[in-house]
């Protein structure tokens, strides 16, 4: 039976609200990846279907989330100094603007690329999946030395922070960068290989080893690094947007091209696909970061290549979201743990173009909801985050985390969790790109094809 006789539009759209709101609730609370909603939805779908909410509605919810929380995701990351790994690098142009208190207006800029990369998405969805899916089978062939070259290419554009160095000083961020990488690399290889070791306490579904992977290495690493921190906050007042058309079509097109690029390569996050975004606005955007007042640079120039670059971050992110759903329908393979949920949940998509549809509309209805409560909470959200403890949000979090990847993963699942915290706090200390952790992924991807 199609998985869309059994349900009604009703239900449907229902599921892509309650999937929203979650998006809402994973992109502004730091320490909550996407992934781990998708994989408790994932755990707890046969329950849900016991009670009448089809699968298909699981996934769609799972869609939402995942798409809504690359729209919010930016406010703790600009306000709080506390992004995920997908936009470690927003944080200090960003920043920037907030501390003038132009916070509302990185927001914007923000929510900006990521509705221009859905409709970007939206636009080339056809083309692109067409010519990627006559060129898979020599990707696949070669599948490891593209990961290979994508590593190499990570670890040697990292800079670490801006300033003037010697050669030794700018060789030590290379260096860092592959350290991480190996040592989350062999980390994931080893909790890939004894996997069977998980003896979950609470039972429902089959158990991943990602949870405690990915909720160590993005989520509890980051949250114990805002912790050393006392995020403050100064006065706020509303900006509109102040950024030349072509520079946001080029920021768009650049941070779309390259979140639907890295879509179809396994172990590639949006993390790492905004290093190969930062090379096309490259110039301008070091250039602002190096510059001092005594510099023959103009202020307008910088303050613009660091709006650019926001906005491409940003979109980057929602549409390799987007790219992820679209690999998974033309090739079959899941990107992200996203779409690993959904492709357990409904056997695979097929180009089944009625699904496909319903999914396009999801996506859409998303990005309509989100674009406008990104910008209500970027406007807003910094008359709440006075006089109140942000350490409260990152300790609840924790013992959350913590929780979860005992309940659902067992003793071997809890240990892997307590390893993998410390591992992911190393870029924060080393001053590098956490996308390196990526390397939990990729590195294991790599051995298995070569």
């Amino acid at each position: 039976m199609s998985p869309l006789t059994e349900v009604s539009i009703f239900t449907f759209l229902l599921s892509v609200f309650a999937g929203y709101f979650l998006g809402v609730i994973s992109g502004l609370i730091p320490g909550i990846h996407t992934n781990n909603f998708a994989l408790v939805l994932l755990t707890f779908s046969p329950f849900l279907s016991e009670h009448g909410l089809p699968l298909i509605c699981v996934a769609a919810m799972i869609l939402a989330n995942s798409l809504s929380h690359t729209f919010h995701d930016i406010i703790p990351a600009i306000f709080l100094g506390a992004p995920g790994d997908d936009l470690a690098l927003a944080v200090l142009p960003g920043h920037t603007l907030l501390l003038e208190g132009r916070g509302a207006e990185a927001i914007r800029l923000s929510a900006l690329g990521s509705a221009g990369s859905v409709a970007l998405a939206l636009i080339t969805a056809y083309p692109l999946s067409m010519a990627f899916s006559s060129v898979y089978p020599f990707i696949q062939e070669y599948i490891a030395w593209i990961l290979v070259l994508v590593v190499l290419i990570m670890v040697f554009t990292e800079k670490g922070e801006p300033g003037k160095q010697g050669l030794l000083q700018r060789m030590r961020y290379p260096l860092s960068a592959l350290l991480v990488f190996m040592l989350c690399g062999f980390l994931g290889v080893f909790a890939f290989d004894k996997e069977s070791l998980m003896h979950p306490f609470l039972s429902i579904g089959e158990p991943s080893i990602l949870l405690p992977l990915l909720s160590g290495l993005f989520g509890s690493s980051q949250l114990i690094i805002s912790l050393m921190s006392q995020p403050l906050i100064p006065y706020q007042f509303k900006s509109r947007m102040e950024l030349e058309r072509k520079r946001i079509i080029r920021a768009i097109v650049v941070g779309g091209t390259s979140g639907s690029l890295v879509a179809w390569l396994p172990g590639v996050s949006s993390s790492i696909a905004t290093v190969f975004a930062r090379l096309f606005i490259k110039e301008d955007f070091d250039r602002s970061l190096d510059t001092s007042p005594d510099d023959n640079f103009s202020t307008d120039s910088v303050t613009d290549s660091a709006k650019e670059f926001i906005v491409s971050i940003s979109g980057v992110n929602t549409c390799n979201a987007i790219f992820g759903l679209l690999a998974l329908v033309v090739i079959g393979k899941s990107r992200s743990g996203a779409m690993v949920a959904i492709n357990e949940l409904l056997g695979g998509i097929d180009l089944n173009p009625p699904l496909v549809i319903l999914f396009l509309l999801a996506i859409s209805l998303t990005a309509i909801l989100s674009y406008y409560s990104t910008v209500f909470l970027g406007d807003n959200i910094h008359r709440l985050l006075y006089g109140f403890d942000y350490s409260i949000i990152c300790y609840a979090v924790l013992a959350l985390l913590f929780f979860m990847c005992l309940a659902f993963t067992g003793l071997f699942g809890l240990m892997v969790f307590l390893i993998a915290t410390p591992i992911g706090m190393l870029p924060s200390f080393m001053g590098i790109r956490k996308s390196h952790s990526m390397g939990v992924i990729i590195l294991p991807v790599i051995l298995y094809f070569i």
